[in-house]
């Protein structure tokens, strides 16, 4: 079920949020839950962990993270290092610029025996990538998981390129790794937070995409290791909120027509093909549970297309609980009378606003004019 108000005042008494997602990187410098509760109302999204090494050296790779490393030990944060890899594997870390053979694995102690194939400084908390893991794979041994798990491929290099097709035939979301045009002492911070805010350049990139449609916009080492993690996330909600006070909906709505009409469909992705359109208006996507009875056993659907929707841009997820009404009718108008007073309470709407819903009844798509009251 999705709601739209068209009010050209857009929020009301509330802080003006964007419309693009903001994912974050957690790190030593965010993992504690007040400050995951900060980053959450400065603007987070979307959490994502990475595997990071914490250290310089070489030869062993531990994954006991309370280790400290030295010039022949570093400690990985991935847990089942020693049991994903195998000798001959090579592991790269700080975006490539390291990388590893490994020669042994000890699975019992959590140890990867490895040879450094070049010398270069191996700074504190990089990232780690094993390459060549087959998103076909990966989708096989999430099992009976999958259907709810999304899988994103980053791209942030020519094999990434390369294989783009191949992520695209598998319906695998696609993250896209631009990487900075300028080098670091040509940059200037934007923010006060002691050389880990967001740059110029990097704030340019972020509002190109923004302008550009993109749904998603990522920070990785400002919020997982930044002195301000939390600055960081408010000034990326800012560029956000200000790149698309500049759209011309009406003019996006328009491009978009001429190179993807798609129209609504009932495959049970309406809200996500309504963001595709990328309306000005916001969307609240209005996710209600399915009770399902088999005689004396209830069972209920989960979050899932809830949690789905934090990655779509213009989408505002909320769950409605689970209705044990005799009909889809019944359900369904209170869902949308709950959708109205939320929408209301959240400062999407205010009375008298009109509010285009759209929801299913049986395999039929419906769309009605509403009246906030």
């Amino acid at each position: 079920m999705e709601m739209s108000n068209n009010h050209e005042g857009g929020l009301f008494e509330t802080e003006k949020k964007p419309k693009t997602k903001i994912v974050c990187t957690l790190g030593p410098a965010s993992r504690s839950i007040p400050m995951i509760e900060k980053l959450l109302k400065a603007g987070m999204n979307v959490a994502r962990w990475k595997n990071s090494a914490p250290t310089r050296s070489e030869i062993t790779i531990t994954t006991d993270y309370s280790i400290k490393g030295d010039e022949k030990l570093i400690s990985m944060s991935y847990k089942k290092l020693a049991e994903d890899v195998k000798p001959g594997m090579v592991i790269l870390c700080a975006d490539g610029t390291i990388s590893f053979t490994v020669l042994s694995c000890d699975k019992v102690k959590g140890l990867v025996h490895c040879r450094c194939e070049n010398s270069k400084m191996l700074g504190e908390r990089k990232n780690v990538n094993l390459p060549g893991s087959d998103l076909v794979e990966v989708r096989k041994l999430l099992g009976k998981h999958a259907k709810n798990i999304l899988l994103m491929s980053k791209v942030e290099n020519q094999e990434g390129v390369a294989n783009l097709m191949t992520s695209l035939q598998t319906r695998m979301r696609l993250w896209w790794h631009e990487r900075p045009r300028n080098g670091d002492s040509d940059r200037k911070d934007i923010s006060s937070a002691e050389g880990d805010g967001l740059q110029v350049a990097e704030a340019t990139d972020v509002a190109n995409a923004v302008l550009d449609g993109t749904d998603c916009v990522m920070l990785s080492g400002e919020t997982a290791a930044g002195a301000c993690p939390e600055l960081a996330v408010r000034t990326m909600a800012r560029i956000c909120v200000e790149a698309e006070s500049t759209l011309d909906y009406g003019d996006v709505f328009k491009r978009v027509m001429e190179h993807s009409p798609v129209p609504m469909s009932p495959g049970g992705s309406t809200a996500k093909l309504v963001a595709k359109y990328r309306p000005g208006m916001p969307i609240l996507s209005v996710a209600v549970p399915e009770i399902m009875t088999a005689s004396f056993d209830w069972s209920c659907s989960d979050e899932t297309p809830a949690r789905h929707s934090l990655v779509y841009r213009g989408l505002i997820p909320v769950l409605y609980a689970g209705s044990a009404r005799a009909s889809h009718e019944e359900t369904t108008e209170e869902a949308l009378e709950f959708a109205v007073q939320h929408a209301k309470a959240e400062g999407l709407c205010r009375k008298g606003d009109s509010i285009v819903a759209l929801h299913r009844i049986g395999t039929a798509s419906v769309i009605k004019i509403l009246t906030a009251k």
